[in-house]
């Protein structure tokens, strides 16, 4: 049995999440949905990022403690994962004790290692607010691309920044220009990392094209040591003494989560997180789920620290998702030009939402979010394809066989070609190619129906029941299937499904469900959504 460790990128806790941040993070579910489904040990975790400046002023301005104010958005975070059917093994988050524990003992193997060492520097301070400012909390021009950028990264150009690399720089909270005081911190020294991550990279073979060729560009021009403390008031603490006001740096201690996670799973459910970590355990594979802006803190920081404490297993599958934009613009929280996922939850189905970030999400470059391709998406293909065969399947038998599965023998071609299909599937899945896995399902589904509409069983019933039986007893081993195939990227309705042919968990190969047994509670999987929503929705998007 192989050990699959799933990561999926954690959502920052200081605002709620937007379809473009799920569109990123949904890769994981399916992925661990698959692999159970083929009866693999799956360890799938990710958290709520709750440290950081913007928590604590945010959480200031309310006057409430920093952690309160996160865990409402974690709460929220929580809440939205489980009506989208995310089946994380453990969705905790970062400001907890095992994580502090785990990250300050990382932090204090790459200093006896030699990889941390400490440099006084200037950073920026601004004398209005009296503080030191974050990364994030520096805005200025990109001095690669001349673009409007934060301090820590460009969104642009995919620059790796510090605050002092800024043109035209301001402090993000009052808008002044920030002056730069000497402070001293610890240094993470990737630039000894040259050599072995380029190695580890130039073998990587489960990376999507963006993460290889971002990551490339980084080992072209030279990896620079990267600050590993920050002058900060909420965050986890630098286990050293004269450090009491300064913190670890959230990008060393937010990618740290996966193995502190793993190691919160294994102490709440008495398992051992060993096998899913140690490089010297066989038959592992690590899967790193997150959007594009989170490449190099995946494909370089990450891989280095856990070179740096040794022992540990580097990432293999870099799944990292390109932009979503909606309506053809970029999403912008500040401007509210977004959709939000707990009000798309409260009007839609979380399989409607699933399918349709699946078949049309940025995987391999940027995609749009439309109301019109949404709302067409589930209409046609969900409900007038795949509902619409399940539906006229069994209500067909309801009506004409007293609601038990006819007598039938299914084809070997057709089990050739259900079964090539799971091989197929379960390739592409494994290879992050979820479009073409989902496409490929749902060209079976067409074929399904035409099949259906060929051999007319609304005539058969009435020259010879026997034939229209066997036909019924196909359609069903191919819906019963279908819920196998499906179940990954839309589990709702696959769970209904399995409920009406009384059918067990999910597998991955061919089933066969005997004839006689009784179709159960057969209801609707979806409902037609009326066009005029898309004329609603978009206004009220624009009201918004």
């Amino acid at each position: 049995m192989a050990h699959v460790f799933i990561g999926g990128a954690w959502p920052y806790a200081n605002g709620s999440l937007h379809l473009g941040r799920l569109a990123s993070l949904l890769p994981g579910d399916v992925l661990a949905r698959y692999y159970r489904s083929k009866g693999e040990d799956v360890l799938y975790v990710s958290g709520s990022d709750c440290h950081g400046t913007p928590v604590a002023v945010q959480a200031a301005q309310e006057g409430i403690a920093p952690g309160d104010f996160a865990g409402r958005y974690h709460q929220e975070f929580s809440e939205c994962f489980k009506q989208l059917g995310f089946s994380y093994d453990l969705y905790t988050r970062t400001d907890q004790p095992q994580h502090h524990e785990t990250v300050q003992d990382l932090f204090v193997k790459l200093l006896e290692q030699g990889y941390l060492y400490p440099k006084t520097v200037l950073q920026t301070y601004c004398e209005v607010d009296q503080r030191f400012l974050p990364d994030r909390y520096v805005e200025g021009i990109c001095p690669v691309c001349g673009e409007h950028a934060r301090g820590d990264q460009c969104d642009y150009c995919s620059t790796l920044l510090d605050p002092s690399d800024l043109k035209e720089r301001t402090c993000k909270l009052c808008g002044t220009t920030p002056v730069e005081r000497p402070t001293e911190h610890y240094y993470l020294a990737l630039s000894k990392f040259q050599e072995e991550l380029s190695h580890y990279a130039d073998q990587a073979r489960g990376w999507r094209d963006n993460a290889v060729q971002m990551t490339k560009r980084y080992l072209q021009e030279g990896l620079q040591d990267r600050a590993a403390t920050r002058d900060l008031t909420w965050g986890v603490d630098v286990p050293l003494p004269d450090y009491a006001e300064k913190k670890i740096y959230v990008w060393i201690e937010a990618v740290s989560g996966y193995l502190s996670a793993s190691k919160q799973w294994a102490a709440q459910t008495g398992r051992k997180w060993e096998p899913f970590w140690l490089e010297d355990e066989e038959d592992i594979t690590a899967y790193y789920v997150h959007g594009k802006d989170n490449i190099p803190f995946h494909t370089l920081i990450w891989p280095a620290i856990l070179l740096g404490v040794q022992g540990l297993h580097l990432p293999d599958h870099i799944v990292s998702c390109e932009y979503l934009t909606l309506e053809g613009r970029k999403f912008s929280t500040s401007r509210n030009w977004a959709v939000w996922v707990p009000d798309l939850l409260a009007r839609y189905h979380p399989d409607s939402i699933r399918y349709f970030l699946i078949a049309n999400g940025p995987e391999n470059r940027d995609a749009d979010f439309s109301w019109r391709e949404f709302i067409y998406s589930h209409n046609g293909e969900l409900l007038g394809a795949f509902g619409n065969f399940v539906q006229r399947t069994l209500a067909f038998i309801n009506k004409s066989f007293d609601g038990k599965i006819p007598e039938g023998e299914i084809p070997d071609e057709w089990k050739e070609t259900i079964s090539a299909l799971y091989q197929s599937s379960g390739k592409r899945i494994e290879a992050g190619r979820f479009k073409e896995a989902i496409e490929g399902v749902f060209s079976f589904v067409r074929q399904a129906n035409k099949y259906f509409d060929d051999m007319k069983p609304w005539l058969q019933i009435k020259e010879n029941k026997e034939v229209c039986g066997a036909v019924l007893y196909n359609c069903v081993q191919i819906i019963a299937n279908l819920s196998n195939l499906l179940e990954p990227c839309i589990p709702f309705s696959c769970q209904k499904i399995r409920g009406f042919l009384s059918m067990t968990e999910p597998s991955w190969e061919l089933e066969i469900i005997p004839a006689g047994r009784e179709i159960r509670d057969l209801e609707l999987l979806f409902e037609r959504i009326d066009v005029a929503r898309i004329t609603e929705e978009t206004e009220r998007l624009r009201k918004e």
